[in-house]
């Protein structure tokens, strides 16, 4: 759970998930709603897959992220246990 907490601790990181909420984009996609270099971008697309938040799915010359409810939703339920 640690890499998953990692990486929404940044707010360009939270950025990108709340894009992928819309669907699915690409790296190019995603770095055009930024003014950071696209470097950057693909490392913090690399600590979202690490932490199972995106998938990557290579179509062609272009991989196209998409967002990975199932580790959310795991998370979700782990802290619901903590309410009573």
């Amino acid at each position: 759970m640690n890499p998953f907490f990692k990486a929404l601790n940044d707010g360009t990181r939270r950025e990108i998930l709340e894009l992928l909420k819309k669907g699915d984009l690409t790296a190019g996609d995603i770095a055009d709603q930024f003014d950071i270099s696209k470097p950057s971008i693909s490392h913090h697309l690399d600590l979202l897959k690490q932490a199972g938040l995106v998938n990557a799915t290579k179509e062609g010359q272009f991989i196209f992220y998409s967002l990975n409810t199932t580790v959310m939703d795991e998370i979700v339920k782990w802290l619901m246990t903590f309410k009573k």
